[in-house]
């Protein structure tokens, strides 16, 4: 079985209490069951706060946070079930994040969530997109079409080869990704491998390019559900023109690493591709000049966007069906 993970990820470490926007804030989290379970046996004082704020939803067991807080959390940021019980009682989501495991079987690849403060720094003063690989002993074919896994395999470090171009700018490079998905997407359905001339078909896009509507996207994200107010700000008042900078590059990277081997799941790429896609436009609509600024925006959409289901879903959904994500919309965008 081989390991694949960016460098990165083994620099990460929890800065606890001086995190600028901790996990502990604002969202509920879901406790596994063997958690839950434990967390209802905890006698006195601790256990009687847990039991208070743990419900029920769907099937699941969440802990929720009443004041936008988790009830865990101590005045100095820490984790009181953790500084009373020690690191084993965090349920699997708070002992896990913000790291990330995708298993497909052969291999498995391992990342950060860019909704972590120090995550997205670390990600974003990432300079190239290589992973390191790493074998074990172990693993099973994954229980998926590995013919669109070869392909999905095959294509990737070209995606990521486009993003890194610096002949081009960056919302050049955001288009050919977007281009280059759809050439992969017929791959999968049937199709034979092309070659693919970024020169050529930068032109070509050119002249397939709408307009261009910023506004109709931001409706359509204030159409999500929102869980602060500072990204509800941002929302309601983007800047009238788009900053491409090039922490926007490692962004998609990130993006592109994270989401597109999962279309080996439903044989759906390009909804992938162009949510990356579309996440880089919306950012550039709402950064501000500095580095810290930027890496205070991405990991808010992060947190906003990729941390909720339902907007994930409405998004892939929505590429599909709403107006303001068609090609031709983000490509008059774009270029």
């Amino acid at each position: 079985m081989e390991l694949y993970y960016p460098d990165y990820y083994q620099k990460f470490h929890c800065i606890a209490g001086a995190c600028p926007d901790n996990c502990c804030r604002e969202w509920d989290v879901e406790v596994d069951a063997r958690s839950a379970e434990r967390y209802r046996q905890i006698k006195g004082p601790l256990g009687d706060v847990l039991r208070e704020n743990l419900y029920e939803e769907d099937g699941l067991t969440y802990l929720g946070f009443p004041d936008g807080r988790c009830p865990m959390q101590r005045g100095d940021g820490l984790c009181r079930l953790q500084a009373e019980l020690g690191e084993q009682a965090l349920c699997e989501v708070c002992r896990k994040f913000p790291r990330l495991t995708q298993d497909y079987g052969t291999f498995v690849e391992f990342g950060l969530e860019m909704s972590c403060p120090e995550a997205a720094r670390l990600i974003l003063n990432e300079q190239s997109s290589q992973l390191i690989q790493e074998h074990r002993p172990g693993g099973e074919p994954g229980d998926y079409d590995a013919q669109t896994m070869a392909v999905l395999c095959r294509t990737r470090p070209q995606m990521l080869h486009l993003l890194e171009d610096g002949r081009y700018r960056i919302a050049e490079r955001l288009a050919l990704m977007l281009l280059y998905g759809y050439q992969v997407q017929g791959e999968i359905d049937g199709g034979e491998p092309m070659a693919f001339d970024p020169e050529r078909e930068l032109e070509n896009l050119r002249n397939f390019a709408g307009d261009g509507d910023p506004a109709e996207i931001f409706e359509f994200y204030q159409g999500l559900e929102i869980l602060t107010d500072r990204w509800r700000q941002y929302l309601e008042h983007p800047n009238a023109e788009p900053v491409w900078f090039e922490g926007l590059s490692r962004f998609a990277a990130y993006g592109v690493y994270r989401y597109y081997y999962q279309a080996v799941s439903d044989y759906d790429l390009i909804g992938r591709v162009k949510m990356v896609v579309i996440g880089c436009i919306v950012a550039a609509f709402l950064v501000q000049d500095t580095f810290q600024s930027q890496i205070d925006l991405l990991q808010l959409y992060s947190k906003e966007i990729e941390n909720d289901a339902d907007n994930i879903d409405a998004i892939l959904e929505g590429v599909y069906r709403e107006t303001a994500l068609t090609d031709r919309n983000l490509l008059g965008i774009l270029l």
